[in-house]
């Protein structure tokens, strides 16, 4: 008996793929990270290949020209200080590169989003993501030292502050400075559900942010608590975030999808550098083609419900783009 429904119908050519496609990831969906350096004149990518770049501010604006041009969703910056400091202070010092990309950056795209990374572990010895006393990384002390870090960002006009060191209370603690400084139209990107995970290597070494000692597990969420995750990201709705962020993505796709089911909120997720990696990897073994490997990748994301891809991918995309 022959099949009275084929599906295959509708995948018969490209055309008829392409019109009835129930997913995309565009160009305007994609985030690109940058690691910003002192001094001047620095443009290198940690490893060949990795997609981790780092720059020094002055060379930022012929890159976000470039994104810009092509219609990519924004730029993420991760500042990487000359000098690390253990109790909070000199804050200002260590983040002038920052400020002074966010300057480059708004006058080579001004209309282009930036987004900035709100943690610790880049700016102290231990790397850790907040204060430490002894080995006991330090929760409300570092809360207000994240608040004010995001207020000098805003002040220099950065779109979005992105808290990333998953200390608890720290959304309301930012929104409150913010406000308080007359910053309420800075929006607040929370890194909602953010895990202690295996896949961040390549960053650490961009970032000068591995611990020394220890790790990030007991503040970072552990990877087999699916409800802790909801809590996690309905509190910081809650608290005021403006939209909310999964990390790592390929590994928790279905904690993309509860969150997309639980709130109505804008939803990003970051393809980290342990994902981009494997599969450059896998591809330079040649075991897959990385091109199409790393497209799959990016629509399961999309297709998980987030709205915006944080992804190394986004400035080669825009290069193939021309």
């Amino acid at each position: 008996m022959k099949p009275t429904v084929r599906l295959r119908r509708l995948r018969r050519t490209p055309a008829i793929r392409s019109l009835f496609a129930e997913n995309e990831v565009t160009l305007r969906q994609l985030v690109q990270p940058y690691f910003i350096v002192p001094g001047k004149g620095v443009k290198r990518e940690t490893r060949p290949g990795s997609g981790l770049w780092q720059l020094s501010a002055d060379l930022l604006g012929e890159e976000v020209r470039l994104l810009d041009h092509a219609g990519v969703g924004g730029v993420m910056l991760f500042g990487v200080p000359e000098h690390k400091r253990d109790d909070g202070k000199g804050l200002e010092a260590q983040l002038e590169p920052l400020r002074q990309a966010v300057t480059e950056s708004k006058s080579a795209a001004a209309t282009l989003p930036i987004f900035a990374d709100v943690c610790l572990c880049a700016y102290t010895t231990h790397g850790h993501c907040g204060l430490v006393q002894g080995e006991k990384i330090l929760n409300d002390e570092s809360v207000k030292v994240l608040s004010d870090m995001s207020v000098l960002f805003a002040k220099w006009g950065v779109d979005f502050v992105c808290p990333s060191d998953m200390m608890d209370g720290r959304v309301a603690s930012i929104r409150e400075a913010l406000d308080e400084h007359g910053l309420e139209d800075t929006s607040i990107l929370s890194y909602a559900i953010k895990m202690a995970s295996a896949f961040y290597g390549p960053f650490r070494e961009a970032a000068h942010s591995a611990p020394g000692f220890g790790d990030r597990k007991s503040y970072q969420m552990p990877a087999s608590n699916r409800r802790e995750a909801r809590r996690e990201l309905m509190l910081d709705l809650e608290e005021g975030a403006d939209a909310l962020l999964v990390k790592p993505a390929m590994s928790n796709l279905d904690l993309i999808r509860d969150a997309r089911e639980a709130c109505d909120a804008p939803l990003f997720a970051y393809q980290v550098s342990g994902e981009y990696a494997m599969m450059r990897a896998a591809a330079d073994a040649g075991l897959i083609d990385f091109q199409r490997a790393l497209d799959e990748s990016l629509m399961s994301i999309r297709r998980a419900g987030a709205d915006v891809i944080v992804t190394y991918a986004a400035r080669p995309y825009a290069l193939a783009r021309g």
